[in-house]
C-alpha cells in the first residue's frame, strides 16, 4: 500500500514568479545567441573557405592541406585551463574572455577578407589558423559560461537551443554565403565576393561582442583557482615553444628530406612532378608530427604543466582507456574522409553551381543533420547505445558509397527539381536554379546518417564522462573526436588527385571498417555503460 502520509509530506514544486520566468527565458536566449556566435566561424575555416579557394583556382591537394588550419580545435584543452584560472577586468572571468575572443575574431576575419589566397597563400593560411585558434578559444569560454549559467533543470533545453543557434550560424556562413557568391547573382544586391562575405561575418562577430558585454546575464561571483596557475602558464609556454621548434624542424629539415627520399623512390614513376611534390609534403608533415608531439610532451613534463599532465594521467589510468580513445578517433574517420573535400568535389569535379551546393549541401543538408540527430536520439531509446553505434556506423559507411555513385555516374542521371527565383531580404536568388536529383538523394542520405551517428557518438562520450571520467577528460575526449575531421584533409587531397574521385570514395568507405571492428570487440564494455550501477550487463 502506498504511504499516504509520506506522499502528503512530499515537497511540491514551487510556482515560479514572473521575474523568475523572465530570467529563465533570458538565460535560454543567451545560450542560443552564443551558439550562433560559436557556429559562425567554423565554416569560415572549413567548407566556406574551401569554396573560396576552389573559385580562386587552387588545386584539390593544396585545399586538402589547408584543412589543417582547424588544428586548434583539436588542441584547445591545452590553453583552456588558462582561461579558467585568470579573470579579465571589468566584465568578469567568463564574459570578459567572451568579449575579448569575439573582438579578436572580428579583427582576424576582417584581415582574412583583405588577403588574397592566390597571391599570398602563406599569409592567408596563417590568418586562417589564427581564426581557428580564437574560435576554439571562444568555444572553451561558451561551454564554461553555459555550464555556470544554466541550473540543472534548464540544461537539456539550453543545450538543444545552443545546438540550434550553432546550426543556424553554419547555415548562414556555409550555405547562404554560397548563394550570395553564386555567379548568377552578379550585378544584383547579393552578387557578393568572398571577401565581402568575410567582412560581413566580421561585423556579426562585432555585434556578438556587444551583446556579450551588454546583454548577457551576469554570473554569480566564484573564486578563481590559482593553485598551479604559474605552472600552467610556464607549461603552456613550453608547449607552444616546442610546437614552434617542430614547425621549424618540419620546414627546414623534414620537408627537404622527404623530397630527397621520394625523389629516389618515385623518380622513375609516371606520377607528375607536381603530384610527387604533394606526396613529399605529406611525408614531411608526418615526419614533423612524429617529431613535434614527443617534443611537446617532454616540454610539458619538464615545465610541470600540471593541469594537462594530471588530466592525461587520470584518463589513461582507467581500464581500457587506450581502446576507447582509438575508437573515438576512428568512429567518424570514414565520414571525415568523405566530407573533408566535399565542397571542391561538388564545385570542381561535379561542376555544380555554388547556389545549388549552397541550398542542397549547406541549407537542406544541415536541417537533415538536425533531423537525423533527433531521429537517432529517438531510436536509441529502443536500440540502446551499442546497437545504435553499430547501426548508425554502418549507415554512415554506406553513405560514402553514394558519393562513389555520384562520381561514377555524374549529374543528370536522376530527375531533379528547380528552385524558383526568390528574394527573402537577407538572401536573393536572381534566376531559377536546377537541383540535380542524384545530388539531393546522396546529400539527404549522408546528412541523415551522419546526424544519427553523431547523436549516438555524443551519447557515448557523455556516458564515459558521466560514469568513468571527469569533465576535464570530456574536453580531452571531444578534442580527440575532432582529430579525424582535421587531420585527414592533407591525405584526402593527395589521394583524390592520385587515384581519382571514384576510387577515393571507395577508400573512404573502407576507412570506416576498423571502427566497426573495434565496436564489435568493445561491445561488452560499451553495453556496461548503459547499465545502472549495481547491475550486471547481459552477455550475448
Amino acid at each position: 500500500m502506498p504511504d499516504h502520509a509520506s506522499a502528503a509530506r512530499a515537497p511540491r514544486p514551487v510556482p515560479r514568479t514572473a521575474a523568475q520566468r523572465a530570467a529563465a527565458w533570458h538565460r535560454l536566449l543567451a545560450v542560443t545567441v552564443l551558439g550562433f556566435a560559436s557556429g559562425l566561424p567554423l565554416a569560415l575555416t572549413g567548407q566556406a573557405m574551401q569554396a573560396w579557394l576552389s573559385l580562386e583556382g587552387l588545386d584539390v591537394a593544396t585545399i586538402g592541406f589547408l584543412s589543417l588550419v582547424g588544428l586548434p580545435y583539436t588542441f584547445k584543452f591545452l590553453w583552456a585551463p588558462l582561461m579558467d584560472r585568470f579573470e579579465l577586468p571589468l566584465l568578469g572571468r567568463r564574459r570578459g574572455w567572451l568579449v575579448l575572443t569575439q573582438l579578436a575574431l572580428a579583427g582576424v576575419l576582417y584581415a582574412l577578407a583583405s588577403t588574397s589566397p592566390s597571391d599570398a597563400l602563406r599569409t592567408f593560411a596563417l590568418l586562417a589558423v589564427l581564426t581557428a585558434f580564437v574560435s576554439a578559444s571562444q568555444d572553451v569560454v561558451i561551454d564554461a559560461y553555459r555550464t555556470d549559467l544554466l541550473p540543472p533543470a534548464e540544461r537539456g533545453l539550453g543545450s538543444s537551443l545552443n545546438v540550434l543557434g550553432y546550426r543556424l550560424a553554419m547555415i548562414v556562413s556555409g550555405g547562404v554565403a554560397l548563394i550570395w557568391t553564386d555567379p548568377s547573382n552578379a550585378g544584383t544586391a547579393f552578387g557578393w565576393t568572398w571577401p565581402q562575405v568575410y567582412k560581413l561575418m566580421a561585423l556579426l562577430m562585432l555585434v556578438a561582442a556587444g551583446c556579450s558585454a551588454l546583454l548577457l546575464p551576469r554570473l554569480r561571483h566564484a573564486p578563481v583557482p590559482r593553485t598551479v596557475a604559474r605552472h600552467d602558464l610556464i607549461g603552456f609556454g613550453a608547449v607552444v615553444l616546442a610546437v614552434v621548434v617542430g614547425v621549424l624542424f618540419t620546414d627546414r629539415l623534414a620537408n627537404p628530406f622527404a623530397r630527397w627520399l621520394l625523389g629516389l623512390v618515385l623518380g622513375g614513376s609516371g606520377l607528375p612532378p607536381a603530384l610527387q611534390g604533394k606526396w613529399a609534403e605529406l611525408l614531411g608533415l608526418l615526419i614533423g608530427i612524429g617529431f613535434t608531439l614527443p617534443l611537446a610532451a617532454w616540454a610539458a613534463r619538464r615545465a610541470r604543466f600540471e593541469t594537462l599532465l594530471s588530466g592525461l594521467q587520470s584518463y589513461f589510468s582507467q581500464p581500457g582507456a587506450g581502446a576507447f580513445l582509438a575508437f573515438i578517433v576512428l568512429y567518424k574517420l570514414g565520414d571525415a574522409f568523405a566530407g573533408s573535400l566535399m565542397t571542391p568535389f561538388l564545385l570542381k569535379a561535379m561542376a555544380y553551381s555554388p547556389a545549388e551546393v549552397g541550398v542542397v549541401n549547406k541549407v537542406i543538408g544541415l536541417w537533415l543533420t538536425i533531423g537525423g540527430a533527433l531521429l537517432g536520439g529517438a531510436l536509441m531509446l529502443k536500440l540502446g547505445l551499442w546497437r545504435s553505434l553499430l547501426l548508425f556506423g554502418v549507415l554512415q559507411m554506406g553513405s560514402n558509397l553514394g558519393f562513389w555513385w555520384l562520381a561514377v555516374n555524374g549529374a543528370g542521371v536522376m530527375p531533379g527539381l528547380t528552385i524558383p527565383v526568390f528574394d527573402w531580404g537577407f538572401v536573393h536568388l536572381a534566376q531559377a536554379t536546377p537541383v540535380d536529383g542524384g545530388l539531393l538523394m546522396v546529400i539527404a542520405f549522408e546528412n541523415l546518417s551522419g546526424g544519427m551517428g553523431t547523436a549516438a557518438f555524443v551519447a557515448f562520450l557523455m556516458s564515459l564522462c558521466n560514469q568513468r571520467f571527469t569533465a576535464t577528460q570530456f574536453a580531452l575526449l571531444s578534442a580527440f573526436a575532432s582529430v579525424g575531421r582535421v587531420w585527414v584533409g592533407p591525405l584526402a587531397g593527395v589521394l583524390a588527385e592520385s587515384i581519382g574521385w571514384p576510387t577515393f570514395f571507395l577508400v573512404s568507405t573502407l576507412a570506416a571498417l576498423p571502427a566497426l571492428g573495434m565496436l564489435w570487440a568493445l561491445r561488452g564494455s560499451i553495453r556496461a555503460l548503459e547499465v545502472p550501477p549495481g547491475q550486471v550487463a547481459a552477455d550475448d
